[in-house]
């Protein structure tokens, strides 16, 4: 049955998890919230929180394109819509905020035009940004493998031990995915692609049944040192945590930092200035859509 009115909340993400590029992501406990209503004509959209005051506030904002291309998807139409974003998720920080928008768009979408979300929901999601590994978290929860099968954007998802234990360092610096990807080569030594897809495949193990074996599993070959001059400062982190021991990556495309630590110990004399760190739980639920009462 169709609603009027849907309240959605869609957690952050972490991409990559070091070795798994474009392919590993897992959902954290950092949530946005956002209301749709339908309306008889117009727009309206309110923001507050992160972005506020700074993201459009018309057709071209991305929560209101992901609504409009799930209608379209469900042979849905509304003249009106009106749209509250309570943001918490930070904006261009390698926190999978863009995709948590359009997750949120997407689920909103469904749930007004009365279709339960699926895989097609998924692919509509991640098509936005061409891959699915922020996206899909946000999407199922826990953690995710995502990849491409040549006609549509596809994911599963694994469950995190329970003693994964995220911490996010958040700078507050910001990062360009484009231009952070217009920092990789083209090719790479097939050593390194040899090395990656090893810690990769390790990764899903170390994520869902081994934690001890995360340092070894967040090594990478393919990204993060390409992308050095992108986030100095944050890679300066990734190898003090490393260096201690503990299992750290960029998180998506930077610039925030993920550290795993084992029982959530962390160091003294980190290079922690101008970083906040937020401990984040792994989010278990994905995407949620409730009526408006």
């Amino acid at each position: 049955m169709e609603s009027t009115g849907v309240r959605v909340r869609v957690p952050a993400s972490t991409a990559n998890l070091g070795s798994g590029f474009d392919a590993l992501g897992m959902a954290l406990a950092m949530h946005d919230v956002v209301e749709v209503e339908l309306a008889d004509d117009g727009l309206r959209v309110e923001v507050v929180g992160e972005g506020a005051g700074q993201v459009p506030a018309d057709e071209s904002h991305l929560v209101v394109r992901a609504v409009r291309a799930a209608f379209d998807a469900c042979g849905f139409d509304a003249p009106g819509l009106r749209l509250r974003c309570h943001n918490v998720i930070p904006h261009a920080r390698g926190l999978g905020s863009s995709a948590a928008a359009v997750v949120a768009g997407v689920a909103a979408g469904y749930a007004l035009a009365g279709h339960k979300l699926d895989d097609d929901a998924l692919h509509l999601a991640a098509d936005f940004e061409g891959h699915a590994d922020n996206a899909a978290a946000s999407f199922h929860g826990g953690a995710v493998i995502a990849w491409h099968d040549g006609l549509k954007h596809r994911a599963v998802r694994v469950e995190p031990h329970p003693g994964v234990a995220p911490v996010a360092f958040v700078p507050q610096v910001t990062s360009s995915t484009a231009t952070t990807r217009g920092l990789l080569p083209e090719r790479v030594p097939h050593r390194d692609a040899a090395f990656a897809s090893g810690r990769a495949a390790l990764a899903v193990h170390a994520i869902t049944t081994r934690p001890d074996l995360l340092l070894d599993a967040t090594a990478d070959r393919l990204h993060q040192e390409y992308r050095r001059p992108a986030w100095p400062e944050s890679m300066r982190l990734v190898d003090a945590l490393r260096e201690a021991g503990i299992a750290a990556a960029i998180s998506g495309a930077g610039p925030t930092v993920l550290a795993l630590p084992a029982g959530g110990a962390l160091p003294e004399g980190l290079p922690l200035s101008g970083f906040t760190a937020h401990r984040l739980p792994v989010d278990t639920e994905g995407v949620r859509a409730e009526p408006l009462r």
